[in-house]
């Protein structure tokens, strides 16, 4: 990665190789990213055993439909894992968000559940609870390390897969078998 590049608005991939429980297999939208600061990003493929309907019961919203509540929740990662982020294309005037490109931010404010609840949500949008770190320099040298690769954002991958798929379909999209990728790589 060249220096004061940034990976926001990028999909970090892990490589088959990549065995830690809480990242392999996983597809993660970087949110933020700099060389000084490190990078904050939301895990987009794992669900969690909770539906957007728990998340209204505990936050005391009452959804205007049941199918409202049926979405899964994501697990977005192993810091803070009772902090929601709400992935959604733009759209709405919430408290909280942060824009991670020209199709997509993060919300994190109770208005934007409020207004899921009600019908009257952001389009395309899912829920997850946690998020992913990495401190100055800790994402660069894994880069390196070759645990991930990296790619522009991808609205079908990120709107219109399934969670589950989303590790899978990244690499159709690239024409890769990621049954073929070794699980050794080397630098030139």
């Amino acid at each position: 990665m060249a220096a004061g590049s940034s990976l926001s608005n990028h999909l970090l991939v892990a490589m088959p190789s990549l065995d830690d429980p809480d990242f392999a297999q996983s597809v993660t939208l970087v949110c933020e990213h700099s060389a000084e600061k490190g990078a904050l990003g939301i895990i987009i493929n794992k669900p969690l055993p909770m539906t957007l309907g728990e998340v209204f019961e505990q936050m005391r919203l009452e959804a205007a439909h049941p199918e409202l509540g049926a979405p899964s929740v994501l697990r977005g990662g192993p810091v803070n894992r009772d902090r929601g982020f709400v992935v959604h294309r733009p759209g709405g005037d919430w408290d909280s968000s942060h824009r991670i490109s020209e199709g997509v931010q993060v919300t994190t404010s109770r208005d934007v559940l409020a207004a899921m609840a009600r019908g009257a949500g952001p389009s395309d949008a899912f829920i997850a609870l946690g998020y992913a770190g990495w401190e100055a320099g800790q994402l660069e040298r894994e880069l390196h390390d070759n645990a991930w690769f990296s790619l522009p954002i991808d609205d079908q991958i990120l709107f219109a897969t399934p969670f589950e798929d989303r590790w899978h379909a990244v690499w159709r999209r690239l024409g890769v078998d990621v049954g073929r990728v070794s699980h050794v790589a080397g630098h030139a």
